[in-house]
């Protein structure tokens, strides 16, 4: 081991046994730089692992939630479908029901109407 002007006028500062026991602690800080090393780096990998797993599983909770809301609004769109279709029908039926009961009655308020629609299309 070569010796530098630092180490000689440590070894003149300290006895040889202080001097050792520096020498020993430094080795040993030395030493344990590696290990810390891939401790740290065993950390950050387990917290990307972790930050990765949660991240999935907000983007499926995210997923799942808008399936359920554009389930829920097709079926409300298909029940909104369902009840227009209904009235429909209801008013077609109660039409011809009102057309086969008073069949003059109905001529003459067809005619009345498309005389209005006619008078106001002239103007």
């Amino acid at each position: 081991m070569s010796s530098t002007d630092g180490e000689i006028g440590m070894r003149n500062m300290t006895d040889k046994a202080t001097y050792e026991r520096l020498e020993k602690d430094v080795a040993a800080v030395k030493n344990d730089i590696p290990a810390m090393t891939d401790q740290i780096t065993d950390a950050l990998n387990s917290f990307a692992g972790t930050a990765s797993k949660q991240a999935r599983r907000g983007y499926k909770q995210a997923r799942a939630n808008v399936d359920t809301a554009v389930d829920d609004m097709s079926e409300r769109g298909s029940a909104m479908m369902d009840a227009a279709q209904d009235t429909a029908m209801s008013i077609e039926e109660s039409l011809e029901d009102i057309i086969t009961q008073r069949p003059l009655a109905t001529v003459g308020i067809a005619l009345g109407v498309g005389f209005l629609i006619g008078a106001t299309w002239r103007r």
